[in-house]
């Protein structure tokens, strides 16, 4: 069998890789934590053979987004100390790193420039990026959010939420904002950016806030961003957002959130986004590790732009709170052709997760799921149609989400309490859902840990534990041996 683009040979090969980038970032509770993953994996492999757990593989052609190459680094070069900045960790930088766009922003024409961050903690309020511009942090450099709301400048609601999100009106913009970009680039040597999100967090759960929370990093609008080689911490609300923007990269990326008590932390949110990757990350946070939005209820319908060609691979995620890798709830706008693949999941609550509710709309169609391993999971899949949060009563309940065209090949895992939990309804049926080459250990011994309701689909060849009697069964020549006792039939419970 052919390999994918991008991928390493071996999972030998990828764990010294991925092992050696989180030595360099100094983070060794976390690469012994990584290692104790694998190690566990590989030895679970070897209890059971003839059922690899965690297997790497590539069909030459797997992906709807080619890797997107990381562009070179600027002519033009400044150091964030040649605009007066002092990396102390007391002293108030915002002035400096505006100053410093505001030079770049004139060289667009000549390429544009790069503002490089050396070691040392530097301390701003939020501050934009402009076009052709790389940000570039050192090994041992820390951008800091300041902490005092009041340097947090307020801006409209999203266009396809209507809503703030979390109060209505006005919402907190970003630590690093930018609208309307061509050819941006965030990387280094693995530095950091930390919103110091703990006083967010705390005034959130207390209701001492107004207004939404803003994100780390929010990109709206935009083309051709790549984000590579940093580490994101500790956001106050969604940590990457790019909002309707085309020709996204994520790769060699780090995002580490508490994954108790801060909430709404979502590691990468892309929203109304087309053309993305993202690949080779390690996601640790208090929400999804990823999940793509398109809009909410009705505002998400009017504006009317889906997620779409989005490729996610080559990842190592948590939530104990959350998902893995999510699609919605918000998602109005549409959302179409994603590969998920090469996806370890641990000590989570859930793995991966489609969530809709009436009054959405949208679609959720041709979503492809390859070689996912989950270690230590709650439930392991999950489509919701009844997550029913909106942003105001001037929803249109009769607008009905569709979910059809969901495929699952190569599902592995060790200790998940449910392995599959699809729960459509009458008004949202879940139509076309393959399972092709699953084995997942299971820790709770009752039957039903494959639940289903109102579900249209197959199972192709050797699937374990046993499927729900919603799907219809073929051999691994494709040949139907058996049709469904009936798609409707129902046998969820939320009590395992």
């Amino acid at each position: 069998m052919m390999e994918a683009p991008g991928f390493c040979r071996s999972p030998k090969h990828n764990l010294k890789r991925w092992v050696s980038a989180l030595v360099s970032s100094h983070r060794s509770l976390f690469a012994v934590l990584w290692i104790a993953v694998f190690a566990s994996v590989f030895l679970w492999q070897g209890i059971f053979p003839g059922g690899p757990v965690f297997r790497w593989r590539g069909d030459g052609n797997v992906g709807s987004v080619p890797g997107l190459p990381i562009p070179k680094l600027r002519d033009i070069v400044f150091n964030i100390t040649d605009f007066g900045a002092v990396g102390d960790g007391v002293t108030v930088n915002t002035e400096a790193f505006e100053r410093a766009v505001a030079i770049i922003e004139k060289l667009g024409r000549r390429g544009g420039g790069q503002l490089n961050v050396p070691p040392g903690r530097w301390l701003t309020a939020p501050f934009n990026l402009t076009s052709h511009m790389t940000l570039f942090l050192a090994e041992g450099a820390v951008i800091l959010g300041i902490k005092d709301e009041k340097y947090w400048p307020l801006m409209p609601p999203l266009p396809s939420y209507g809503y703030g999100r979390e109060h209505r009106g006005p919402r907190y913009g970003s630590l690093i904002h930018g609208q309307n970009l061509r050819d941006v680039i965030i990387t280094g040597h693995n530095g950091t950016i930390n919103g110091q999100g703990q006083i967010w967090w705390k005034k959130y759960r207390q209701k001492l806030l107004n207004h939404t929370r803003g994100p780390l990093i929010q990109i709206m609008w935009s083309s051709d961003i790549v984000l590579s080689n940093i580490t994101l911490q500790d956001s106050p609300f969604w940590t990457f957002h790019p909002y309707d923007c085309k020709n996204v990269t994520v790769k060699n990326v780090t995002i580490l959130n508490p994954i108790f008590e801060a909430p709404n932390t979502d590691g990468i949110d892309p929203d109304s986004c087309e053309d993305m990757v993202i690949e080779d990350c390690y996601i640790s946070v208090g929400d999804d590790a990823i999940a793509i939005k398109s809009g909410w209820d009705q505002y998400g319908i009017t504006y009317g732009r889906p997620s779409k060609n989005i490729h996610i691979r080559n990842l190592v995620v948590r939530s104990m709170v959350s998902a893995g890798v999510s699609i919605g709830s918000e998602m109005s706008g549409g959302v179409s052709n994603v590969t998920v693949e090469n996806l370890l999941v641990w000590d989570s609550r859930r793995a991966v997760r489609i969530k809709t509710a009436p009054g959405r709309g949208g679609y959720v169609r041709d979503i492809n799921y390859r070689n996912l391993t989950f270690h230590n999971v709650r439930v392991g899949i999950v489509i919701k149609t009844d997550y029913n949060e909106h942003p105001d009563e001037g929803y249109d309940p009769k607008a009905l989400p569709m979910i059809e065209g969901i495929t699952f090949t190569g599902v592995h895992g060790q200790g998940v309490r449910v392995p599959v939990r699809m729960h459509g309804s009458e008004e949202i049926p879940v139509r076309n859902v393959t399972f092709w080459d699953m084995s997942v250990g299971t820790t709770y011994k009752k039957k039903h840990v494959f639940q289903c309701a109102f579900v249209h689909g197959r199972v192709i060849g050797s699937v374990f534990p046993a499927p729900c009697d919603n799907l219809d069964r073929y051999d691994e020549g494709g040949n139907l041996v058996s049709e469904s006792a009936s798609q409707n039939v129902t046998d969820i419970d939320y009590d395992i």
